[in-house]
């Protein structure tokens, strides 16, 4: 009996010690860069950023400049050539001032990268891509109202359908962009939407008052 549990005792001491840690080796080729993930949603959050603010730019502008003249001029004709004017002349003033402001920035990010030379060269802005994304995207929302709109004959009908479509297009821009952008979607649409209103109703309501006050008529020639 004796003998037994000397045995278990040196068969128990002459184990060998299990090892504190593991170490399990992962090929590099695997793990995704956390730089590299930064760099790439950084170039791409440049178009992005470009796309969704020309759309939102381009709804409410155009439907404010269409609203506005609505309100000094109830010919649907004068509304159209307003918002086709509005839409060729914002998209390339969109597309030309997102190219500026990009290339700037890519003058100065470029002077970074020569003297840090880890920094990923596809993190740079990409101008071309920015002023192509913000011109589309602005064509894009201006001719919403431009459709809805310019070819309905009945004055009341033609504001009143502008403004919704309008409405319509800047809850979708908002929540476009909040999803691009990982953000909340609902104060997202809701805080372009009522920027939208603002701007609507405003260019409106100074028009109006402006026609009324001064006997202003477009048509007229005053």
């Amino acid at each position: 009996m004796a003998s037994n549990c000397l045995d278990s005792t040196i068969h128990a001491s002459s184990s060998p010690p299990l090892p504190s840690t593991i170490h399990i080796a992962i090929p590099t080729g695997m793990i995704p860069s956390p730089l590299s993930t930064t760099d790439n949603y950084s170039a791409r959050s440049q178009w992005l950023r470009a796309a969704i603010l020309g759309a939102n730019d381009g709804l409410i502008s155009n439907s404010s400049l269409m609203l506005g003249i609505g309100a000094l001029n109830q010919s649907s004709h004068a509304m159209l050539i307003s918002g086709f004017a509005g839409l060729i002349a914002g998209a390339f003033s969109m597309g030309i001032g997102e190219f500026v402001s990009v290339y700037a920035q890519y003058d100065i990010e470029s002077a970074q990268l020569k003297r840090h030379i880890k920094t990923n060269k596809e993190s740079l802005p990409n101008p071309w891509k920015a002023a192509a994304a913000s011109a589309i995207a602005f064509a894009v929302g201006a001719v919403l109202p431009l459709l809805a709109g310019g070819f309905i004959g009945s004055w009341v009908a033609r504001v009143v359908v502008v403004g919704v479509v309008s409405s319509m297009g800047l809850a979708t821009f908002g929540a476009a962009g909040a999803m691009m952008g990982g953000a909340a979607v609902g104060k997202a649409a809701w805080r372009v939407l009522v920027g939208g209103w603002i701007a609507m109703v405003v260019t409106f309501g100074i028009l109006r008052l402006f026609g009324l006050v001064f006997d202003v008529n477009i048509s007229s020639g005053a």
